[in-house]
Order: C-alpha cells, then sequence, then structure tokens
C-alpha cells in the first residue's frame, strides 16, 4: 500500500473530499435539530439509537456504548445517567454474569428512538443519489 505521500491529491481531489464531508455536516447538523425538537440533546438521540441498534441483541454495556459513540467511558456514564433521569434507559445487572451491567431502553426510550429515527431514514432517502461515499481508487491519479 502506498505512504501518505505516495502522490500529490489534485484539485478535483479536494472538492471531492469537501463535498463529501459538507454532505455528512449538513445530515448531523439535520439530525442535531430533529433531537432537540423532540426534546432531547443529540448525544441522548446517539445514545438511544446504539442501545437500540446495538447488533444481536436489545441493549449494550458501558464500555460497547463508548466504543460505539467514540466516547470516554465516564462521559457516556454521565450520558446514561441523564438518560436515566429521563425514564429513557435504566441499568440492569446481567442474569448471565453479575458483574456485567447491561444498559436497556425502557419504553419511553424506545419510543421516542423509533420517531426520530424514522425521521433520519426518511432524511437519508430523500438524500440518495446526492449523498455517497467517493471512489477513493481516484484519487492522486
Amino acid at each position: 500500500m502506498p505512504g501518505p505521500d505516495a502522490s500529490p491529491l489534485s484539485k478535483r481531489d479536494f472538492e471531492t473530499l469537501a463535498d463529501f464531508r459538507y454532505q455528512i455536516r449538513k445530515f448531523i447538523r439535520f439530525s442535531e435539530k430533529l433531537a432537540l425538537r423532540h426534546g432531547i440533546k443529540p448525544q441522548q438521540y446517539q445514545l438511544l439509537l446504539q442501545i437500540r441498534g446495538y447488533p444481536d441483541r436489545d441493549w449494550a454495556t458501558v464500555g460497547e456504548l463508548a466504543e460505539r459513540l467514540q466516547s470516554q467511558h465516564h462521559g457516556v456514564v454521565a450520558l446514561i445517567s441523564r438518560c436515566e433521569k429521563l425514564g429513557l434507559v435504566e441499568r440492569r445487572r446481567s442474569s448471565e454474569d453479575r458483574r456485567r451491567i447491561e444498559i436497556r431502553l425502557l419504553a419511553k426510550g424506545d419510543r421516542l428512538v423509533n420517531k426520530v429515527a424514522r425521521l433520519h431514514r426518511d432524511e437519508l432517502l430523500s438524500l440518495q443519489g446526492r449523498f455517497a461515499v467517493p471512489d477513493m481508487r481516484d484519487f492522486g491519479r
């Protein structure tokens, strides 16, 4: 694999990267405003989404959520505590491994994440054809 200085990027490469980053930022901005309109902070929505969307189960550990949110463990603990106070999630000791704490959605959190995620899906559907990952094979040529 070529090193980072293997070939210079063209003006078109920079335009493609800039546009891709712009499209990502527009979607994130849409998402942030949507969460706030539904009475939660964007990070709270992200937490609910990661719990609901965790692969193969309906809960996640703090460590797993920290990885999925790309956040520090202690920050995720604080985020979970704020969501607990809002009645969105609960901490539950695992029945399989009593040392493990599972973070689970409560009914209110499940209803909220379903509503907001549906609106996100609709926005992504409206962006089809306009928002695509650039073909990186053409970069630097």
